[in-house]
């Protein structure tokens, strides 16, 4: 596969819709060379750009996203080959629950993530805490998180070889962590049930496990998560404490060739149900059919609801 390099990049403050870019413009916003896009888009089929009447390509704002999704994947671990059937699998899986405003909001998230970038790169946090609350007065919690929030977050985590650019991550990271455990730790008060969360070894950035912790929890259940590092071999011993209702292993990275004979082990040490989720669940499922192991995906409307018909016996495995 042609190489590819990271770049410094400033995204269009309010983009438009129906803009298109030229190959070029598209390198500079994402940092991967033409060389690669147009290998993307004939050998794997990834992105499909429009053509002027010369054969340039034009690429949408949609295409661009789809371009930072598939380096998203590629920074994970994921082969390129593998990474079509993944973004195709997410788009199905969002299209169904899609609530009416999200037609019209794409844009509005375009606007609410350049202001986030440009309070980041001020670091202003006090300007950054009023962006996050009135983002959170306008949209459902997993909307704010997976569709405004979290993207900068990526970009800033992809984007770290200029000068600045690590403490950028570091300060808008710090930010979310500190919010979003705030927000866990109010809906742990109100659950009734109980639900372990833990990071499986290797993953890495806390601030995902949290929003997963926080897009499981609600009214009705508890989410308790276990710190990063959380030994393997002694997750029977913690639940064996604790006696939740599940355990959930999360992770967003590939997995490993053993985790299916890992988990088959665990699960037959286990007092309760196991489940899995973000983009291992995703990766994993086919290996784990017919297990008693649940796979609840990595889209934020579904997992919560997956998870329920789980702890009630009614989600196939």
């Amino acid at each position: 596969m042609p190489e590819f390099s990271a770049t410094s990049v400033s995204v269009p403050a309010v983009p438009r819709e129906e803009e298109l870019y030229p190959i070029r413009e598209v390198s500079r916003l994402t940092g991967v060379n033409p060389v690669t896009l147009r290998a993307w888009e004939r050998r794997y089929g990834l992105i499909q750009p429009t053509r002027t009447e010369s054969g340039h390509r034009l690429y949408s704002l949609a295409d661009i996203d789809a371009v930072r999704s598939i380096l998203a994947w590629i920074e994970r671990g994921v082969a390129v080959s593998k990474v079509g059937k993944i973004l195709a699998r997410s788009n199905t899986a969002k299209a169904p629950s899609a609530p009416a405003y999200d037609g019209v909001a794409a844009g509005e998230w375009d606007e609410w993530q350049a202001q986030l970038r440009r309070a980041v790169a001020d670091f202003d946090e006090g300007r950054l805490e009023r962006l996050y609350g009135q983002v959170f007065s306008s949209y459902p919690l997993a909307v704010v998180f997976q569709d405004v929030l979290l993207p900068v977050w990526q970009e800033l985590l992809l984007r770290q070889d200029g000068f600045g650019q690590t403490s950028e991550w570091l300060f808008f990271d710090t930010f979310l962590r500190g919010r979003a455990l705030q927000r866990l730790q109010l809906s742990r008060a109100q659950g009734e049930e109980r639900v372990l969360l833990a990071a499986l070894p290797g993953h890495g950035h806390e601030l995902e496990l949290l929003v997963t912790g926080l897009l499981l929890a609600g009214s009705d259940l508890a989410v308790s998560l276990l710190g990063i590092g959380q030994p393997f071999d002694e997750l029977p011993l913690v639940c064996e404490k604790i006696q939740p209702q599940a355990l959930v292993l999360f992770s967003n990275r590939p997995p490993e060739t053993e985790l299916p004979r890992q988990l088959g082990r665990l699960v037959l040490a286990l007092d309760c149900p196991l489940a899995l989720a973000g983009e291992v669940a995703e990766l994993a499922e086919e290996s784990l059919q017919g297990t008693p192991i649940a796979c609840l995906g990595s889209e934020g409307r579904l997992m919560p609801r997956r998870l329920r018909q789980f702890l009630a016996g009614h989600l196939d495995t």
